[in-house]
């Protein structure tokens, strides 16, 4: 902890007592193990994690914030106003010609590290217009499309694949489903911390079933060989790893999609396996609609936008999407 140092030192002169008066010098001094401030990319991401952002959340509010810092040649925001987050979104949207979503999303980074990690009351500037997310149609897929991108794809991407089609989960929320989360009985899909960190149940298409239970069965047996080999750990959410540690080797949470390889973690030595990474799905699916002949630009997210209508429709339905601020257009089929 932070004190004072006294130094004293004999004067020449003696007191009117009759004894020497030492002359007193007291200096402030920090000790050798005080902590630094953290650095404010770290601020950042603390502020965003104690108020239960999501990791790509962070990521992307981190990720402005430097930009934002090296846009007014690294001046610490402290140092800059109003007019400098006027400069830096006019330039997001003159010279980079960003979309509306990515310059509302570097708005609101800035006022997060503004009011929320600095304390400082700074508005939107009155002369940057915050722009309206426009409403696009999608991309859908016909039953016969997704068919054929389907049978292009690798048997574990395929699952996946058709759980994005036939129960309308995004992407994320499929690879990061667990072993748990699968009610084959009930035909339901429990997904947890979905999109706005929310849980949600949705149907489990009968058609899958017999792949998930085969899935099932693999990861039980891959996860036996992993702790017959000493590790078998998965990561745990929030402090369940605490709670619970012997949870990190449950069958019951391992990820339905496993990855390939495990990893390190440095923090405890475990050897661990995260779920499939999404960009191994998303290069996948990109490859499959190219060999299919499909010209659409189709993606991961299509299969969510194609998900048939579960009762039949006379007329055009227009649904939007959540995820992407876009309006499909349902047909009967």
């Amino acid at each position: 902890m932070g004190g004072f140092v006294i130094a004293s030192s004999k004067a020449d002169g003696s007191s009117s007592h009759g004894r020497s008066s030492p002359h007193v010098q007291v200096s402030h001094t920090m000790p050798a193990d005080t902590p630094k401030p953290p650095r404010l990319l770290e601020q950042v991401r603390r502020s965003c994690r104690s108020r239960h952002f999501s990791r790509r959340t962070q990521n992307a509010y981190a990720s402005w914030v430097r930009r934002f810092v090296n846009f007014h040649d690294r001046r610490h925001p402290r140092d800059l106003g109003t007019s400098a987050i006027a400069d830096f979104l006019s330039y997001l949207a003159n010279d980079r010609n960003v979309s509306s979503s990515t310059q509302n999303q570097a708005a609101s980074a800035l006022l997060f590290l503004y009011r929320e990690v600095l304390g400082l009351t700074v508005e939107v500037p009155t002369d940057v217009i915050r722009p309206r997310k426009p409403r696009r149609l999608p991309v859908v897929l016909s039953r016969a499309e997704v068919t054929a991108v389907l049978r292009h794809l690798p048997d574990n991407k395929r699952l996946v694949a058709s759980l994005l089609y036939g129960s309308g989960l995004r992407l994320l929320e499929a690879l990061q489903l667990r072993v748990k989360d699968i009610a084959i009985d009930r035909n339901e899909i429990i997904v947890r911390a979905g999109k706005g960190d929310r849980d949600r149940v949705t149907m489990l298409p009968r058609i899958v079933r017999p792949e998930l239970i085969r899935q099932i069965a693999f990861v039980r047996k891959q996860h036996e060989r992993d702790c017959a080999r000493g590790s078998g750990w998965v990561d745990l959410p929030t402090a369940l790893e605490r709670k619970a540690p012997s949870a990190a080797r449950d069958l019951a949470w391992q990820y339905l999609f496993p990855a390939s390889r495990q990893y390190l973690d440095r923090t405890n030595g475990e050897q661990r396996r995260h779920h499939l990474h999404e960009s191994a799905m998303q290069r996948a699916v990109t490859q499959a609609v190219r060999n299919a002949g499909i010209t659409q630009r189709a993606s991961c997210h299509t299969f969510r936008h194609s998900l048939p209508p579960i009762s039949s429709r006379t007329a055009t339905t227009f649904v939007p999407c959540r995820s992407c601020s876009a309006t499909a257009m349902w047909r009967p089929r």
